[in-house]
């Protein structure tokens, strides 16, 4: 049961990582240059406070792995400071403004999310703009994100060998749309099922 639970345990922290790309503070004139701004600069902070100030609760949760309200956004300062699985660097395109809403394309390079093209809804609050919701992927790149899963299990000093083996095999087995709806859906059920055959 522990391997079940430490096995589990990392989604959120998969999660998580996306959160730590896209938090930062925006800048810039323009509604664009600010949006820009904000989603290029989570690349590489480390700073907690990034996840009140520029993520809306509802992201926070999003991303967290389950968790809600103060404990999601706990989550979410820890794994800032921490700075695991944070990409080298974003690049931000597609920027579409309506309003007190928009909407951006966030592409990875390095880290958890190396090769994906994330697409993000945002709002804005007083002035400055927040992630609101992962909504999708404009380019998914499933070989590089079952790598990156990978990597990760298999450096959890808590999971034997031959159980992460076996989870990394479970999740080459999903496919591309179970994979994306554990990311954007938030989706553990695939994830739990697999580890319960490792067990």
């Amino acid at each position: 049961m522990r391997k079940l639970h430490l096995l589990l345990l990392l989604l959120p922290a998969l999660l998580l990582a996306l959160a730590l790309g896209l938090a930062a503070c925006g800048g810039g004139e323009s509604d664009e240059d600010k949006i820009t701004t904000t989603i290029e600069n989570a690349a590489t902070s480390t700073d907690p406070a990034v996840c009140g100030e520029t993520q809306t609760l509802a992201f926070m949760e999003q991303t967290s792995g389950g968790s809600s309200g103060k404990e999601a956004e706990k989550e979410c300062e820890e794994e800032t400071k921490s700075g695991e699985g944070q990409p080298d660097s974003v690049s931000v395109s597609n920027v579409k403004v309506d309003g007190e809403n928009a909407t951006a394309d966030a592409a990875f390079k390095g880290g958890i999310f190396d090769a994906q093209t994330l697409e993000v809804a945002l709002v804005e609050e007083d002035g400055d703009w927040k992630l609101d919701e992962l909504t999708g992927f404009a380019k998914f790149d499933s070989e590089s994100l079952v790598k990156a899963f990978a990597e990760e299990i298999e450096g959890e000093p808590g999971i034997e060998p031959e159980t992460a083996s076996c989870f990394v095999e479970g999740i080459e087995e999903l496919s591309d749309s179970e994979l994306e709806g554990v990311i954007v859906e938030n989706n553990t059920e695939a994830f739990g099922e697999i580890a319960e055959g490792c067990e």
